[in-house]
């Protein structure tokens, strides 16, 4: 697999298109042979938009024999040294993208019509009517017809369960039958009479889910989503980054009028940050990178091409403190296959990407957001679901200036008139939580550094506030009074923690009240 440069390749997934549209690639060739020489049934799970997709089309070409996409690139050059055969083997490619699922009857006549139109490409005319009996009829004709064991390239297996998640009991209900439909269709692989004329199995998804048979029954399937081994199959490495597209950063800094380092920086604290192993291997995330480099300009690229709608809705399902996804702490084994009745919520935020790997102390692993991008754009994501679009709630965005600027009147002004818009429907539960919650998503989506439930030796700050010249500590109350909440932070030492980093020490006490529905007094000092 490569990736092209972003002038010529955005938004396309074809292989043999990138790859006839110039001669300048990040080659990961060698990753694709390493795992086809080790192995024949594998499992991935990657973001959107780091190249899964692209995947899938460059092991299409290189089992469909294709050797002259490949001039240049690891495969061609070294692929013959290691006796690998450019031979041309049928291949079967499903995209749960392409194939419509929104009930199981639509489910199971979309991958009817799969199946018709994979057969009609080798000429052959498919005889039974069922589901299963269909797919083991193209398997096994494929196989007569070219002699040849077949290649099963499938991506986004899981897409008819994940768009129906967070949706209530009804969309469940749906993603449970269509998850059964999966079930038996995919128990077609591992069946007696496939297993021996099989080549290589693809799967790609966000989790592997219980009672889907590939999982349950394929006891040769490898899951490759954390190995260390292929942790930079996917994304840039810094090295890549710096060798491959230096010329591009540079007239980036050109441009902006920066220098290259600062470019670099602002580059490295948006995009990069993604680690998927226990080797600890950062990759950028191709898509904003490249879409970066292309139009010269910082934006949120890749969280603006698919909002988390269905994460965000099982986060307010679970009663999830949205705070609590900075510094999740997990074993590995919460990322095996599990039901569709008991989702792991730090599984899917993980796998989709909105969380990544930050540290990891023997078997137990700590996440955090990966970068910048996804923080803030998560973050504000998260805001607006949780306020309804109040009408004043576009003004968050002055809050770090506020902040900076250390203009506490503002601030506390700009707080109370977002508050105040929100929707009286949306507050069940008026205590110190909910009131915590907006507050924290406010804050954090302006854009400055917050971290919340901050652990001392005394107690737990309820949120701290850090700039390159101060620091903010907060604490909250509830109906009670911003004295008591200044009284608690100093009575605590929670300052204590940061003296030694040379910067002003600000500290804020605000009480919220239930009756009022906002801020009713704050105070503050300085330490």
């Amino acid at each position: 697999m490569n990736y092209h440069l972003p002038t010529l390749s955005i938004g396309r997934s074809s292989f043999e298109v990138i790859r006839n549209n110039g001669d300048l690639y990040v080659d990961k060739t060698r990753h694709i042979f390493n795992m086809i020489n080790e192995g024949d049934y594998y499992f991935l799970s990657r973001p959107r938009r780091f190249g899964k997709s692209l995947m899938v089309s460059t092991l299409k070409c290189l089992f469909e024999g294709r050797e002259e996409l490949f001039e240049g690139l690891w495969i061609k050059e070294n692929g013959q040294k290691y006796c690998w055969e450019w031979k041309k083997h049928p291949v079967i490619t499903l995209d749960f993208n392409q194939i419509s699922h929104h009930t199981p009857e639509v489910l199971v006549q979309g991958l009817l019509s799969s199946m018709k139109a994979t057969g009609c490409e080798f000429g052959i005319e498919l005889k039974e009517t069922l589901l299963k009996e269909q797919f083991r009829e193209l398997i096994t004709e494929l196989n007569e017809k070219t002699k040849m064991p077949v290649v099963f390239l499938i991506d986004e297996y899981d897409k008819p369960l994940i768009d129906h998640l967070g949706k209530g009991g009804e969309a469940l209900d749906i993603a449970k039958k269509n998850r059964d439909i999966l079930k038996d269709f995919f128990g077609v692989i591992k069946g007696v009479k496939v297993t021996p004329i099989t080549r290589f199995v693809f799967i790609t998804g966000v989790s592997k889910f219980s009672q889907v048979s590939i999982f349950s029954e394929l006891n040769n399937l490898t899951d490759l989503t954390m190995l260390t081994l292929y942790a930079d199959m996917f994304g840039y490495t810094m090295s890549e980054v710096k060798y491959y597209f230096i010329q591009y950063i540079e007239r980036m800094a050109d441009n902006s009028g920066d220098d290259t380092d600062r470019v670099m920086d602002n580059l490295i604290n948006h995009y990069n940050g993604y680690r998927f192993s226990k080797l600890d291997v950062r990759v950028f995330n191709p898509f904003s990178l490249m879409t970066a480099l292309k139009y010269m300009a910082i934006e949120n690229y890749w969280f603006e091409t698919g909002t988390p709608s269905f994460l965000i809705n099982l986060i307010k399902e679970k009663e999830w403190y949205p705070a609590l996804i900075e510094n999740i702490q997990a074993t590995k084994s919460l990322f095996s296959v599990y039901d569709l009745e008991r989702l792991h919520l730090e599984a899917l935020l993980f796998q989709t990407g909105y969380i990544t790997i930050k540290d990891v102390d023997e078997e137990l692993y700590t996440f955090d957001y990966p970068n910048q991008e996804v923080k803030t754009a998560f973050i504000e994501n998260m805001f607006y679901e949780y306020t309804d679009g109040g009408s004043d709630c576009a003004r968050f965005i002055l809050l770090s200036k506020y902040l900076r600027l250390n203009d506490l009147d503002a601030f506390i002004g700009t707080l109370k008139a977002v508050y105040a818009s929100i929707p009286n429907i949306l507050e069940s539960k008026r205590d110190e939580a909910y009131f915590h919650t907006i507050f924290y998503l406010m804050v954090s989506a302006s854009g400055v550094r917050a971290n919340s439930e901050v652990l001392t030796c005394k107690g737990r700050i309820d949120l701290v506030v850090e700039f390159t010249d101060k620091i903010y500590i907060m604490e909250f109350k509830c109906n009670q009074s911003s004295g008591t909440a200044i009284k608690q932070i100093r009575d605590k030492n929670y300052a204590d923690s940061y003296l030694q980093r040379g910067k002003a020490i600000h500290l804020m006490g605000i009480n919220f009240n239930t009756e009022e529905r906002n801020i009713s007094d704050w105070k503050y000092e300085l330490f």
